[in-house]
């Protein structure tokens, strides 16, 4: 049984899959490529060239098969091939590679590294590096410039800086091209921007960035040292001293160059119930979106609302690292007239170049509060009358002025006092004979409740959101006795109409805000949170029969 045993074993190394891997050299300079050839004969099987990725960048890549017969046996075994391009100098490990059901050796490459270029007028191509912060803080943003300068057309090139150890590098904007001359020697510029953020004390070694490419043929082949056109640079390493934190740097940390603040608009006037404008404008050196806060909210408490909408980013970047610039607006609507006090925003940063903190901060303002419209509203005139202007009074006659210059004898208010009177009269007997018009289609007589009363709505739920957003407590109110069909005329009514307990309590909440010590601010989320819907009525029920008979009785029920 046991030498049976064996014997498969043997048999089934004999037919295991045999996979190999080599480079085509060992040794390469900087900026020069190798290539990479894996053998295998496992049918349909390729390699997965993902691990290579973190130290080569993949070139060309070829694959083949070819059929064997050995000693009356055949075999088909598949040849792949991938170009590879080292990303740094230094002895690097090409990891093993998952083919199939194996997994090919590691290997070893030696890189040498470049040469520094030399910004000498005879250099065909050098690279240049550019900090504009050689002692930054932890957390403040670097900007970097690599600069590629070459004489020569190119066919392909690739530009890199890598990342150094505990910082993040990302590239930003677009490649900036231009033409300078340097030693007597005109060169094309190729400017790239990177944004470096250290995220530890301590010296932080940043290598030089490196160019490899190929140059179009011809006469310049004999400047790059070989015939095929390849073109190496680099610039030389340098060596930031990175700064920690200042124990009396103002939290949260914000490392800046400059930050200034203004009031890009700025209201001189408000009333009670009416939204007014309020918009600040941040400018920060030496920050990016992610790093810069939120402008805050002013706090008002009751005497305003403060609604803020979402802020307004422009980012740019130079030379001298990023600039960024916010812009939020603020609408606020008063809830009681008198002097408004706004308090100025302000943010405390600190200051990279004086290594000071400081706080950035705009004037209080003082905003006059005028009453609400509803209060300041004339008295209502009758359609079709109009009041006469009377006569300059005369000596010893008593009179009140009028607007336009108009005067209005003293002894006529007791006739026009009268005269509302019957007016007001009037139109109570109007009101009582209309209510009590005969039903239509067997709807019981002053029965207005339910989605089924005839009578159009005068608002939309679309019109109550706008009122709670921007509107005063009477736009509120106004809405909501509008969603009605037919509309009410007061919370009392639209109350007994509603069959939702939680926009009962709603509307008790906006009575509390209107005419007790309530809070607008909380009567505003009770009526958004109950009203998201819309109002949830009551089913059609019959009317409670009037207290008083028919002014007119129905003829038609007699006979």
């Amino acid at each position: 049984m046991k030498v049976w045993l064996v014997a498969l074993l043997a048999c089934a190394a004999g037919v295991q899959a045999q996979t190999r891997a080599w480079l085509d050299r060992d040794h390469v300079g900087e900026g020069d490529v190798v290539t990479l050839n894996i053998e295998t004969d496992q049918a349909g099987a390729a390699p997965d060239y993902a691990p290579l990725q973190a130290d080569f960048a993949l070139g060309g890549r070829t694959s083949g098969r070819q059929t064997r017969l050995v000693n009356g046996s055949v075999s088909n075994t598949a040849l792949f091939g991938v170009v590879l391009t080292p990303r740094r100098s230094g002895v690097l490990e090409v990891p093993p590679l998952r083919v199939g059901a194996t997994q090919t050796p590691p290997l070893r490459l030696t890189v040498e590294a470049a040469p520094v270029s030399s910004r000498a007028g005879d250099a065909v191509a050098f690279v240049e590096t550019e900090v504009d912060d050689p002692q930054p803080y932890v957390q403040q943003s670097v900007g970097v410039v690599v600069r590629l300068y070459f004489a020569t057309q190119l066919a392909s090139g690739e530009l890199d800086l890598a990342t150094p150890a505990s910082a993040s590098l990302q590239r930003v904007g677009e490649d900036r091209t231009s033409s300078r001359e340097v030693g007597g020697r005109r060169y094309n510029v190729v400017e790239r921007r990177f944004l470096l953020i250290p995220e530890r004390s301590g010296p932080l070694r940043l290598e030089g960035a490196r160019f490899s490419g190929r140059g179009a043929g011809g006469f310049f082949d004999d400047f790059f040292g070989r015939g095929n056109g390849m073109l190496n640079a680099r610039a030389p390493d340098q060596t930031l001293q990175v700064r920690a934190v200042p124990d009396a740097a103002p939290q949260p940390w914000l490392p800046l160059k400059d930050l200034r603040l203004r009031y890009t608009a700025a209201p001189q006037s408000a009333r009670v119930g009416e939204a007014v404008t309020l918009e600040v404008e941040a400018t920060a050196v030496g920050a990016t979106r992610a790093q810069f806060p939120d402008l805050p909210v002013p706090s008002l408490g009751d005497a305003a609302q403060v609604f803020a909408e979402p802020p307004r980013y422009d980012e740019t970047f130079d030379g001298n690292g990023p600039q960024l610039k916010l812009t939020r607006r603020y609408s606020i609507v008063p809830q009681q007239s008198g002097t408004l006090a706004v308090a100025g925003i302000g943010l405390r940063w600190w200051d990279v170049r004086a290594a000071e903190a400081k706080t950035a901060a705009l004037p209080d303002l003082a905003l006059p509060v005028a009453p609400g419209t509803a209060a300041a509203m004339p008295p209502p005139v009758v359609p079709g009358t109009t009041v006469a202007a009377a006569p300059p009074p005369e000596a010893g006659d008593r009179a009140i002025a009028l607007p336009g210059g108009r005067y209005l004898p003293e002894r006529l208010w007791p006739l026009l006092a009268a005269g509302f009177a019957l007016l007001w009269l009037a139109t109570l007997v109007w009101a009582l004979t209309r209510r009590r018009t005969p039903p239509v289609r067997g709807t019981a007589a002053g029965n207005d409740a339910g989605p089924g009363a005839t009578g159009a709505a005068t608002h939309s739920l679309a019109d109550l959101r706008r009122a709670l957003d921007t509107g005063d407590l009477d736009d509120v109110e106004q809405a909501l006795r509008g969603m009605a069909r037919p509309p009410v005329a007061d919370l009392d009514a639209l109350a007994t109409r509603l069959d939702s307990a939680a926009q009962r309590e709603a509307l008790d909440a906006l009575r509390r805000a209107r005419w007790a010590d309530g809070s607008g601010t909380a009567a505003r989320a009770a009526l958004r949170a109950a009203f998201s819907s819309g109002p949830a009525w009551r089913a059609d029920r019959q009317a409670p029969a009037a207290p008083l008979p028919p002014l007119y009785p129905d003829h038609r029920k007699s006979g």
